[in-house]
């Protein structure tokens, strides 16, 4: 894969994991764990393939509203995670990111995911970032709060200021959404970031969604056309390139 074309920022729903054991006689939680399982490949997949940030969605604003024993085992299998996956993730050279907000979760966990954001910090091979109560529209919503509390007059506010009081602030916005399971929906995930990213529905559950599935949808995205508004024509005379088929000078 020619790297000029591999997006820089990759996101991902990761939708399937409940159906996925349901169709197998299994639990829905032997999905999610099998969900993780899976995420295991795509970050090595990533770091193979050269994406350099990879944003997942974990756990939606709106997911509380399940019910308690799944909510419960996904809180579970957040702490697992980070006790049993964060020397083999820093080891990799992934810093760990949480996107979202961290009220809702134990205080214990939220020291958990904040050491383990200082214990990634330097590394720089991938940004991983991890969606964890996270909302798009709350996300709008927490930037708006936060400009109003530091002051920003209303002719300051620009797309750039907005973006510098995201979550996500100093990286790139994604170049490629992907969700699987074969749905075609948005849910409420990277709404402002996500304005100009190009979308791939992957028709598989996100535990099968593995290492060929992922070059598949990365490969289909080297041969789009990005024109961010703009007509083919002015794409092609860009002197910068911008809107070109394929990555880097997109993102």
């Amino acid at each position: 894969m020619e790297a000029a074309k591999v997006p820089t920022h990759v996101a991902m729903i990761m939708d399937g994991n409940g159906r996925w054991a349901t169709s197998r006689g299994l639990p829905r939680l032997a999905g999610h764990r099998a969900g993780v399982e899976n995420l295991r490949r795509i970050i090595t997949a990533c770091v193979e393939f050269g994406v350099k940030h990879l944003t997942i969605y974990a756990f939606s604003t709106e997911n509380w509203g399940r019910p308690r024993e799944e909510v419960d085992g996904l809180l579970f299998i957040l702490n697992e995670v980070l006790d049993k996956e964060l020397e083999e993730l820093n080891r990799q050279g992934v810093q760990l990111r949480h996107i979202g907000r961290l009220e809702g979760l134990t205080p214990g966990t939220q020291k958990k995911v904040r050491e383990a954001m200082i214990r990634t910090g330097g590394n720089d091979r991938l940004i991983l970032n991890v969606a964890f109560n996270y909302g798009g529209r709350d996300e709008i919503v927490h930037a708006i709060q936060h400009m109003l509390a530091d002051g920003v007059k209303a002719d300051e506010v620009d797309g750039e200021m907005v973006s510098r009081y995201l979550y996500t602030a100093g990286q790139p916005d994604p170049d490629l959404i992907i969700r699987t399971a074969g749905e075609l929906r948005v849910s409420n995930f990277l709404l402002w970031q996500g304005a100009y990213a190009e979308y791939y529905a992957a028709d598989v559950y996100w535990p099968d969604f593995d290492k060929e599935q992922f070059r598949i949808a990365l490969e289909q995205f080297g041969q789009r056309e990005r024109r961010f508004g703009l007509v083919s024509d002015q794409v092609k005379a860009a002197p910068d390139g911008a809107g070109r088929r394929g990555g880097r000078s997109d993102g």
